[in-house]
């Protein structure tokens, strides 16, 4: 079989290491299921993001709805980084991991009051709206607080990004922004909105997109309806391009940072505006393992199940998706032969799976593996099905690693429930 390996998650001496820190040895010491991340694989993603971009104006907004573990939104906080927040419970975990309001992003294609009023009260950098009604509301209530709403207005501008179609948000038939000629009228009509300043243009055409045709005929539809807004006077403050970056999970030619800003600054330049993008997987995805243990091997007349203790409600991405997660032993055995199994988890649905009919080193009971490329819309989209607890989170600094969150406990389960 082959192996999957990045610049900080490799084996050595035929262990799997992340840095310098062996993953059996966390395994026995935390127990499985169990993710763990490197913190310099953020750090060295990051960096490469923006000397890619150093050339134009420009700032990156951690998309956290990757990964919103306290510890990672600090890293990315830490190095200059804003944020992109999704819900008031985003933005709760942001300003907790010390992020500036006035470099968070508010997103979301359905904000409640409440989620509005809560940017307007941090004065966030601006509002990203989705809907003609959206704009109505948010200026009634800035009316209502005696503020000025900066809002910028997500387009869709009706570009195919040729991903899986629950993750594809540029389309006409998505639910995802505006159209570009309603968005001409609303920004031509600005006056009516006495509370709202408008001070961007917003895509963002989906995720794990791995050409940059895409991108760029986004970038050049909207820069039309730039040219036009500003030819009607109204001087926008930035062009946000959003995330959706594709990144390796198994044989994908995704392009690399230096490609994409190699064919999208000219693009960029012709704009007078500061370009903002808002990577998650880009930066996390391939940072990060799910270790599970073994738990048995059977048959199924010809068919191997190698059954885990790991399961959707962990890593629910191969569900609903049939995302591609490669999978591998901890520990390599020149002895092992290879063999066509599915990995399937203990809950009780038939779509509780991690691979099916894939090559693996044939595995025994009690041995760990490792799923990787989880570092991304892993312990995020994690639940409590089946009555089974959340796995424990770990930060790998070179020779140093901490329990950034601790696996929970039944009494977790229970919280806030009562028997009447």
């Amino acid at each position: 079989m082959k192996y999957f390996e990045t610049n900080f998650i490799k084996y050595k001496n035929n262990q799997l290491y992340i840095e310098e820190i062996g993953v059996e040895k966390l395994a026995k010491e935390f127990g499985t299921p169990l993710y763990i991340y490197s913190k310099n694989h953020f750090i060295k993603q990051y960096q490469e993001f923006e000397k890619a971009f150093k050339s134009i104006d420009h700032k990156i907004f951690y998309a956290m709805k990757s990964n919103f573990n306290l510890s990672v939104i600090n890293t990315f906080v830490k190095l200059g980084s804003g944020i992109d927040a999704n819900s008031e419970g985003e933005f709760f975990r942001a300003l907790k991991a010390g992020a500036d309001p006035s470099k968070i992003i508010l997103t979301s294609v359905g904000k409640t009051k409440n989620e509005i009023k809560l940017g307007l009260e941090h004065n966030v950098l601006m509002i990203k709206a989705e809907s003609e009604e959206e704009i109505e509301l948010i200026n009634i209530i800035a009316q209502q607080m005696n503020k000025t709403a900066k809002v910028a207005i997500r387009v869709n501008p009706d570009v195919d990004a040729k991903t899986h179609p629950y993750i594809s948000t540029g389309l006409s038939s998505n639910k995802f922004g505006i159209d570009s000629k309603s968005a001409l009228r609303i920004y031509k009509s600005r006056n009516k909105y006495k509370n709202i300043q408008f001070t961007g243009i917003d895509m963002h055409i989906g995720s794990q997109i791995t050409s940059i045709d895409p991108f760029c005929e986004a970038v050049e539809k909207l820069s039309e309806l730039y040219f036009e807004i500003e030819k009607d006077g109204l001087k926008l403050e930035h062009f946000d391009v959003g995330g959706g970056i594709g990144v390796t999970y198994n044989n994908e030619q995704s392009f690399t940072i230096e490609d994409f800003a190699e064919k999208t600054i000219p693009l960029f330049k012709r704009l007078n505006c500061e370009i903002i993008f808002e990577p998650g997987r880009f930066l996390t995805a391939n940072a990060g393992i799910l270790v599970t243990e073994v738990l048995y091997t059977k048959q199924n007349g010809d068919k191997n199940f190698i059954i885990v203790d790991a399961a959707m409600n962990d890593l629910l991405r191969p569900s609903i998706y049939e995302a591609y997660h490669h999978i591998q032993p901890i520990q390599k055995s020149e002895n092992s032969k290879n063999i066509i199994a599915d990995v399937v988890g203990p809950v009780c649905e038939s779509g509780d799976y991690f691979a099916r009919d894939r090559e693996l080193s044939e595995s025994k009971s009690g041995e760990y593996l490792a799923i990787m490329s989880a570092g991304a819309y892993g312990m995020v989209m994690s639940s409590n099905y089946n009555g089974r607890r959340r796995p424990a989170e770990i930060l790998v600094d070179s020779s140093k690693y901490d329990v950034i969150r601790s696996r929970e406990t039944f009494e977790h389960l229970l919280w806030d429930e009562k028997i009447l």
